[in-house]
């Protein structure tokens, strides 16, 4: 019994910095809509900075005043992003900020292996707190049970914070509906900096804590974040309780499930989340979100099909990329090969984020179940390559068909976490189930058959295979399907008075987008010669996201574009420097910055402002409803 009283303990040592964290993330993504994937980034930087300080100032006062000291220091850099980068983005596309964040990390990443290195560093104890309590026979650390007594006490200030403060009063009426906190007079723009200031001080706070718990590395941010958008959803937005709550519910089930549930250890905070999501989708202590105020067809400009010109150049293009063989090596014809896959994975998503209007966070899924259903039909059941490829994507398509019923049941951010939570679910499964999935050893010796051995050749059956699901994908856009599913994105309400199952309508897209994922992935089964859980990653997915948004959401062919620049960017980079992450992060927030709309977009609105200033009767004018691409 004792030794499951300290495991509880620890547990809840843990939830005292994930709570800190967590806070922070759900006031700002509470007000600002912000996807922050920084937030972690700025987590690390705290832990990074009191390093430092605590290490060069001794005592008491050195120690605690230098987690402090880190603290606002990371705040004031938080304040310098906020009104250098994402107060210029505050008016584009919501997930377009997303990007700009995730840019941020990358650049911090290589940032803080170039400033401290890449090696673990290990903090002094905390003065004060150096010993352990002896409870029946088993030790808890006292600087356990100082976090205990801090979590609580935290929780306490900012409820006071929140409640009894005219700012705390905005902060949450913004949470609920900032378009009317708008309405009334209040400045946006200073309660959006301050708020993103206090939730980056408790982030770094809580990386700044963890110096006497555990080692300070350059990894610190993707294993935090994770948990603290598990935490924010289940908790729900923008509720300080709900954060404590399931800060503590996922640090005890983090705790006690590798005692109790040794193999679905991994999983069980994701079980939750989904399980919670489906039950309650606004989280156990959130509210529904107010109703968007815009205008349906407004923020997306009118589509059409290309012209018999843009036809012939996209032939052409084909063409030029289909002789790449004539004059490439074969390291070229690899990565024009992982390119073309890219864009398969790429277009699946995007239409599913611009046509469909559904943003998934775990779109990676369904990518890697269809690289493991090549894995397990090759060598399991010894079958040809065509039939792998052929019937290998169906388990992606599965996966998506039983996902996606659950995720089309919600809207916003609440639907991307649930494809988040899925994901993980499949690739804790695909970690853990080393029997079947040979674990983080993977799948080996999955090559392709003589036809397609050849560099060029397996070229060539990548790039055919992307230019015909893109086809596909595109025409579909202009199908009935497509207008249907445009209708359910720019308004629910009205497609259903008009006799559309919007539900079945996003679910079937939701099917095809991950159909096609699982396309992009049995191929990159065979292209990489080996399936590993890291095919079904959060990093994949992220990548994904990252794509469509740098080609631009809101165009039909974003994806295609966003694919090609991302990931020949990240592959040339990758070559030439050891500092890729920070260079290919600069690019990302220069896009932000420079393109707000995605490349594809920028080029749409010079194509428009072209038209717009041709002479009456120039052949470059055009109808509104054509200037789309």
């Amino acid at each position: 019994m004792a030794f499951y009283v300290v495991q509880f303990l620890t547990g809840l040592a843990s939830a005292a910095s994930l709570f800190l964290v967590a806070s922070g993330l759900s006031i700002i993504f509470g007000v600002t809509r912000i996807v922050n994937f920084a937030h972690g980034a700025f987590y690390m930087i705290g832990a990074y900075i009191a390093f430092t300080l605590t290490e060069r100032f001794s005592g008491a006062f050195g120690f605690w005043g230098g987690v402090v000291v880190a603290a606002l220091a990371v705040a004031l850099i938080g304040v310098l992003v906020e009104m250098v980068l994402l107060r210029r983005i505050y008016h584009a596309p919501e997930l377009f900020q997303l990007l700009g964040t995730f840019g941020l990390t990358l650049m911090v990443e290589d940032l803080v292996v170039l400033i401290w290195g890449p090696d673990d560093l290990v903090g002094r104890r905390a003065p004060g707190f150096k010993g352990a309590v002896d409870f029946f026979g088993q030790n808890i650390p006292s600087y356990d049970l100082f976090l205990i007594v801090l979590g609580p006490v935290v929780l306490g200030i900012l409820w006071l914070l929140f409640q009894r403060t005219r700012w705390g009063v905005l902060v949450r009426a913004a949470t609920q509906d900032r378009d009317m906190v708008a309405a009334l007079g209040v400045n946006q723009k200073w309660l959006f900096t301050s708020v993103f200031a206090v939730g980056v001080f408790l982030a770094a706070l809580g990386g700044a804590l963890q110096i006497p718990r555990d080692a300070v590395h350059h990894a610190m941010d993707l294993r935090i974040i994770v948990e603290v958008f598990v935490v924010v959803v289940i908790g729900g937005l923008g509720s300080i309780i709900g954060a404590f709550v399931a800060a503590v519910l996922v640090s005890e089930l983090n705790a006690f499930g590798i005692l109790i549930f040794p193999k679905i250890s991994i999983i069980l905070v994701f079980l939750v989340m989904a399980a919670v999501l489906i039950v309650r989708p606004w989280g156990l202590f959130g509210k529904p979100e107010a109703a968007a105020r815009k205008t349906p067809g407004l923020t997306v400009n009118p589509w059409r099909p290309l012209t018999s010109n843009e036809r012939l150049a996209s032939l052409a293009a084909l063409v030029i990329a289909a002789m790449l063989p004539l004059f490439a090596g074969n390291y070229a014809l690899t990565v024009g090969s992982e390119i073309a896959i890219f864009v398969i994975f790429a277009v699946s998503l995007h239409f599913l984020m611009s046509v469909g209007g559904l943003a998934s966070f775990g779109h990676a899924a369904y990518f890697g179940l269809g690289a493991y259903g090549v894995a397990f039909l090759a060598k399991m059941a010894g079958l040809p390559m065509i039939v792998c490829l052929l019937l290998g994507p169906l388990l992606g398509c599965m996966g998506a068909a039983v996902f996606g019923f659950f995720a089309v049941q919600l809207s916003g951010v609440y639907f991307a976490m649930l494809t988040l939570a899925f994901a993980q679910i499949v690739w804790s499964i695909a970690f853990q189930w080393v029997s079947v999935t040979g674990g983080d050893n993977g799948i080996l010796s999955i090559w392709p058959e003589k036809w397609a051995a050849s560099p060029s050749h397996f070229y060539w059956l990548a790039l055919g295979v992307a230019a015909l699901v893109t086809v596909a994908l595109r025409i579909m856009v202009f199908s009935p399907f497509g207008y249907a599913l445009r209708a359910t994105r720019d308004s629910v309400l009205r497609s259903e008075a008009v006799g559309i199952n919007a539900k079945r309508i996003q679910w079937t897209a939701f099917v095809i987008a991950g159909t096609t994922a699982g396309i992009g992935g049995a191929l990159f089964a065979y292209l990489k010669g080996s399936v590993f859980p890291d095919n079904l990653g959060i990093s994949l997915s992220v990548d994904a996201l990252v794509m469509v948004l740098l080609g631009g959401v809101e165009t039909v062919s974003g994806g295609v574009i966003g694919a090609i620049v991302y990931k020949a960017l990240n592959i040339w980079l990758v070559s030439q420097t050891d500092l890729s992450k920070l260079v290919l992060g600069g690019f990302i927030v220069l896009i932000v910055v420079v393109f707000p709309k995605g490349i594809v977009g920028m080029l749409e609105m010079l194509a428009q402002r072209r038209r717009k200033s041709s002479p009456p009767g120039s052949p470059l004018i055009a109808k509104p409803i054509e200037s789309a691409e």
